[in-house]
Order: C-alpha cells, then sequence, then structure tokens
C-alpha cells in the first residue's frame, strides 16, 4: 500500500468506538533501516470546540492495527492504553 492510500482514512478504535484522527493528520513513524511502518501517532484534540487544553499524542503501535478499508483503519487499543491519552 502506497502512503498516499493512507491520507484520509478515519482510525476508529475497535474496543470502544472511539474516533481517534485522520491519517493526514497523523503522522506515521518508521523504521530507519527497513522503512517498515512502527507506530501511526495522532495529535492530541482539545476537549470541547477546544476549550481545554490540548491532550497528548496517541501513539498506535502498528501490531495493534486490525483492518485497512477503503475509508477506516481499525485498531484495537485496550482501556489502558486510552486512559493514558484520554482521562475523562
Amino acid at each position: 500500500m502506497k502512503l498516499s492510500e493512507f491520507i484520509g482514512k478515519e482510525i476508529v478504535n475497535v474496543h470502544d468506538g472511539t474516533r481517534l484522527g485522520v491519517v493526514g493528520e497523523a503522522d506515521l513513524l518508521l523504521d530507519g533501516e527497513t522503512g517498515a511502518i512502527e507506530a501511526i501517532v495522532v495529535p492530541g484534540r482539545g476537549g470541547l470546540m477546544g476549550l481545554w487544553p490540548d491532550r497528548q499524542p496517541v501513539v498506535i503501535p502498528w501490531t495493534a492495527v486490525k483492518k485497512i478499508g477503503t475509508e477506516l483503519i481499525i485498531v484495537d487499543l485496550g482501556q489502558a492504553h486510552l486512559r493514558r491519552h484520554y482521562p475523562f
């Protein structure tokens, strides 16, 4: 799959249905030697209409990616992972 094919896909957590972001707003961490994707980094988002401070970025290990569809990337992040990034 080409990098350009990732752009615009929404990232959804199958664990709880959380919409984590859209690729294009996210960064990919690549292995320096092989070029393999190690993780997707989604920037932190502020709360309701940006009224609260920005949260930490969510780092999604490539091993958590379960399915890449035409419009969505389905990931499986457990509750402990989400609590670190979305403590509400």
